[in-house]
C-alpha cells in the first residue's frame, strides 16, 4: 500500500559508538619520560625561583631568627621596617630618580642608535660599510683600558657629568650585530625598494618600514641595556664625585659598609647576636633588603618584554 503523501517519514537514528581507546596511546618509554621531565622542570623552577623567596622572606621576617638561619619557607614575625629604613637613608629619594633618568634616557637612546647603525650595516650602498662593521666588531675584544678612559672622560668634560651614565652605553658592537643578523633574516629587502622606487629616503625606510618590524630585536636590547643601566654603579665610582649624581646602586653600596659594621661588632664581642632585637637592623638584613630593592624594579618591567626576548634572542643571533 502506497504511503500518503503527507505521512512523515521517520528518521533513521544513527548512533555513534564513542572509542573507549584514546586517539593517541604514549608507549611506556614516554611516559616515564614525561613523567621525569616534569619531574626535573618543577625542581628547576624550584631552584630557580626559591632563592628570591627566600630573600624576600627574610626581609620581612624578624631579624634575630633571620640572623640565626630559622627562616627557610615560612616568614616569622612579619614587619617592613628594613624597607622603612632603607628609604630613610639621605639622599636615596635623588639617587632613585637618577637611576631611574639614566635608565629610560640610557634605554631609550641605547636602542635607537643601536637599531640604526645595525639597519646601515645592511645597506649595500653604503661607502666602506664592511670597513667601518669591522671597526664595530674590534671593539668588542680591544679596549683603552680605564685610565685611558679616564683620561678621554675628562677631556670630554664628562667627568661629575650626568651625560657619563648615558653616552658611553649609546654604542654597543654586540647590539649591532644583534640587529644587522635580524634585518637581514626578518625584514625583506623588498619593502626597502618598493619605497625608494616612491622616492622614500633611508631615514624614511628606517623609521617607517624597518623600525615596525624590528620589535623583537628592539624588545631584546632594551631588557639588556635596561638592565645594565639600572645595576651600574661602577661609573658613578670611577667618574662622579657630586652627590647629587649618585646612582641608587652607588647609595646602596655605600650602606652596606653598615652591615659590615654591624657584624664586626657581633664578632667582637660588643653585641650577640641573641641581643640583636627583631627589628633592629643585622648585617643580613641590611643585604637582603638591599638586594630585594635592585632587583624589584627588574621583575616589574622584564614580563611586559619576555614574550618578545625569545624570538628576538634566536632570530636576531643566528642568519637563517
Amino acid at each position: 500500500m502506497a504511503m500518503k503523501a503527507n505521512e512523515a517519514v521517520p528518521e533513521k537514528k544513527i548512533s555513534i559508538k564513542k572509542s573507549s581507546k584514546p586517539m593517541e596511546r604514549h608507549s611506556k618509554g614516554e611516559n616515564v619520560f614525561n613523567i621525569f621531565n616534569t619531574i626535573f622542570m618543577v625542581l628547576f623552577m624550584f631552584l630557580c625561583a626559591y632563592p628570591f623567596y627566600y630573600i624576600f622572606i627574610n626581609t620581612i621576617s624578624d631579624n634575630a631568627l633571620s640572623q640565626a638561619g630559622k627562616i627557610l619557607f615560612i616568614p616569622k614575625g612579619l614587619h617592613l621596617e628594613n624597607y622603612m629604613r632603607v628609604f630613610e637613608i639621605p639622599n636615596i629619594i635623588s639617587a632613585f630618580q637618577v637611576s631611574l633618568l639614566r635608565t629610560v634616557l640610557g634605554t631609550l637612546l641605547t636602542v635607537l642608535i643601536s637599531a640604526f647603525l645595525g639597519f646601515m650595516m645592511t645597506q649595500q650602498k653604503m661607502k666602506h660599510r664592511k670597513l667601518v662593521y669591522r671597526f664595530f666588531i674590534t671593539t668588542m675584544y680591544i679596549g683603552g683600558g680605564t685610565i685611558p678612559v679616564y683620561m678621554l672622560f675628562n677631556y670630554l668634560g664628562l667627568l661629575d657629568n650626568f651625560l657619563v651614565y648615558i653616552i658611553p652605553g649609546m654604542v654597543s658592537a654586540y647590539n649591532i650585530v644583534l640587529v644587522k643578523t635580524f634585518v637581514e633574516s626578518s625584514v625583506p629587502a623588498s619593502l626597502q625598494e618598493s619605497a625608494e622606487m616612491d622616492g622614500a629616503g633611508i631615514l624614511t625606510v628606517f623609521f617607517k618600514i624597518a623600525l615596525p618590524l624590528m620589535v623583537p630585536i628592539l624588545a631584546t636590547l632594551a631588557i639588556f641595556s635596561a638592565v645594565g643601566q639600572w645595576n651600574s654603579f661602577m661609573d658613578t665610582v670611577l667618574y662622579v664625585t657630586r652627590e647629587d649624581l649618585h646612582t641608587l646602586q652607588y647609595v646602596l653600596y655605600r650602606y652596606l659598609t653598615q652591615s659590615t659594621a654591624l657584624a664586626n661588632a657581633i664578632n667582637s664581642g660588643q653585641m650577640s647576636a641573641d641581643q640583636v632585637s627583631g627589628s633592629v637592623q643585622t648585617a643580613q638584613s641590611v643585604k637582603l633588603t638591599v638586594t630585594m630593592v635592585t632587583v624589584l624594579p627588574i621583575f616589574m618591567i622584564y614580563p611586559f618584554f619576555q614574550r618578545f626576548f625569545v624570538k628576538g634572542i634566536t632570530i636576531g643571533a643566528v642568519k637563517g
